[in-house]
């Protein structure tokens, strides 16, 4: 049987780090707070917005001021985010492979789940999603399982059929928490050591490397 292929968003299928931190820039100068470099930013990302916002702001923020920039951001990232997000390299053909050959592929995001689901939808219009969460409110963000599980139960597999794919340390813990494989992908935001550190056994750099490595493991 093969397995069901819960792929990450950002980071794994879609570079949005410039995106992103143009948005969070122009959210933080709006507010007369510095910005940050787009290295920076790149260590903010992968536990939500709310997260992202804590991170770029001082310590102490009011709350106030913390919920209008985070109204903000939402409403600058939602124009904007087209312009600042571009598939990597073989992803696209990858996806079509993975889709000729009969995988079951879902996508599981900690990226709210509009944006998320408006995302895929406009980057991946050929792509076949069983599938695709985003942060929804009342769940638990990875690397708490629920998403997880949530999406085994939509892609009718049982846990153990299901691989995780993700450029984070974050996405190899929800693997872990849920029962399922989990591959960790190199070109992403977690840098290959970070990931080794993490307990990555399976390590890609590049996205024509997965077929083979499923393949395996089946």
């Amino acid at each position: 049987m093969k397995p069901c292929l819960i792929f990450d968003l950002d980071g794994t299928l879609v570079d949005s780090l410039p995106g992103i931190a143009a948005s969070l820039n122009r959210t933080l100068t709006a507010h007369g707070l510095p910005g940050h470099s787009d290295a920076r930013v790149r260590s903010f990302i992968g536990d939500g917005i709310r997260n992202l916002i804590l991170r770029a702001i001082p310590k102490g923020t009011e709350p106030a001021r913390f919920e209008s920039l985070l109204g903000l951001y939402r409403k600058d990232y939602a124009l904007s985010w087209q312009s600042g997000s571009t598939i990597y390299p073989g992803i696209a053909n990858l996806l079509q492979e993975l889709q000729k050959s009969g995988f079951e592929m879902a996508v599981l995001s900690n990226k709210t789940h509009d944006f998320t689901v408006e995302m895929v939808r406009t980057m991946f219009p050929a792509v076949r999603f069983t599938a695709v969460l985003g942060q929804r409110d009342g769940i638990p963000h990875k690397p708490d399982p629920a998403g997880a599980f949530q999406l085994a139960d939509m892609l009718g597999s049982s846990p153990a059929n299901c691989v995780v794919i993700g450029d984070s340390t974050m996405d190899l813990q929800t693997a872990a928490n849920a029962g399922m494989r989990g591959i960790a992908v190199g070109w992403g935001y977690h840098d290959r050591a970070r990931l080794l550190a993490a307990g990555a056994t399976h390590l890609i750099d590049e996205p024509f490397e997965l077929p083979a490595l499923l393949e395996e493991q089946v």
